[in-house]
């Protein structure tokens, strides 16, 4: 399904009824298959603010302006979330997405009251921030110019280009060593870019936004993200090289989760893309996830376990230290943090 990562939409595991569309073979000659558009829906959240417990993540604290992501990258692991608002997390994931269109005067109100403890935020934690329809609706520019105000600490995680425009407002948390940004790079295969990530920048485009980045002053890194064994793992030395030399800092790595129905999802697409890699892909995810296509367990979800895993720790670190880059957790401060006043220069105030 072109522009799309997902091709169904699997059973909600809340939900005792499901639609089922028309298979393609019963669609008559003279009618046309209507392929899913985007649909954007008010999302009457009350916080801005979501809060999680993993010792895995280097923050404790996210901000999430949309749920569900158009960028429909098929290994997501945030597509289950969409269950939990009663749609599938295939097709609808991609789809169906949740704007919180007054995000930024919802965080300005959270981080003003007596109760908000200066932290790191994630921007964000759960879907991309940066995802197309944010050139159009700028909410988490909004979200920026708020922090910017607050001087409060922000990690921006995004596989788009479009987090470049921002650098202005991140060089100017960055002076206070208050903003920090990881362009995720999966492989820089743009044949394989664009059946796995099918409306995100191209790989060249992210690097492009590292060197924007990193010449405005902001500490810029590259987050390969996942790897997946069996198809990108041997790619890592390449991103890696290919960060360095476009300005980045820093590196981390996460290895493939494939949590609840994103294994059938991700299972499905290998057997419409990548037929003849299907068993051997499958295969290295079990052998480092115990046996398992999702190992849960904190400690092991992000890196996975065995012998593979650690072969590809050690391609790892051997990339950041040929191209000198850091693989340790970046450092932010709240020692800036303030409480503007009230004024034009803050109109989510007024």
């Amino acid at each position: 399904m072109r522009g799309r990562g997902a091709a169904s939409d699997p059973p909600n595991r809340f939900e005792r009824l499901r639609y089922e569309p028309e298979p393609p073979e019963a669609v008559g000659p003279d009618e046309e298959r209507v392929l899913p558009r985007t649909e954007f829906l008010r999302d009457p959240a009350r916080s801005v603010i979501s809060r999680n417990q993993s010792p895995d993540v280097g923050f404790d604290a996210s901000l999430n302006p949309y749920r569900g992501c158009e960028h429909g990258c098929i290994y997501c692991y945030a597509r289950p979330t969409h269950e939990y608002l009663g749609f599938s997390a295939g097709l609808d994931f991609e789809t169906k997405i949740l704007v919180k269109q007054d995000a930024p005067e919802r965080l300005a109100s959270e981080l003003a009251a007596r109760s908000w403890t200066p932290q790191v935020l994630a921007l964000s934690g759960v879907t991309d921030p940066y995802q197309p329809v944010e050139r159009r609706l700028r909410l988490t520019r909004g979200c920026l110019e708020v922090l910017a105000a607050f001087r409060n600490p922000v990690l921006v995680i995004t596989k788009n280009r479009l987090v470049a425009r921002d650098a202005d407002l991140l060089a100017d948390l960055a002076r206070h060593r208050a903003a920090a940004v990881f362009l995720s790079v999966t492989t820089l295969d743009p044949d394989l870019h664009r059946v796995m990530e099918p409306r995100t920048s191209r790989p060249e485009l992210r690097l492009e936004a590292i060197t924007a980045l990193a010449r405005a002053g902001v500490p810029v890194g590259v987050l390969i993200g996942p790897i997946i064994p069996g198809l990108t793992e041997h790619e890592v030395p390449a991103i890696l090289a290919r960060a360095a030399q476009a300005g980045a800092g820093f590196a981390r790595r996460t290895l493939l989760r494939l949590p609840h129905a994103v294994a059938p999802l991700f299972v499905d697409w290998l057997e419409r893309h990548f037929p003849e890699r299907k068993g051997k892909v499958v295969n290295r995810i079990r052998e480092m996830r115990g046996g398992r296509l999702n190992d849960p367990r904190f400690g092991h979800r992000m890196h996975g376990q065995g012998l593979h895993a650690e072969q590809i720790r050690g391609l790892f670190q051997l990339g950041c230290r040929r191209h000198g880059l850091s693989s340790e957790a970046v450092a932010l401060s709240t020692d800036s943090f303030r409480i503007p006043e009230r004024g034009p220069q803050l109109p989510l105030f007024a």
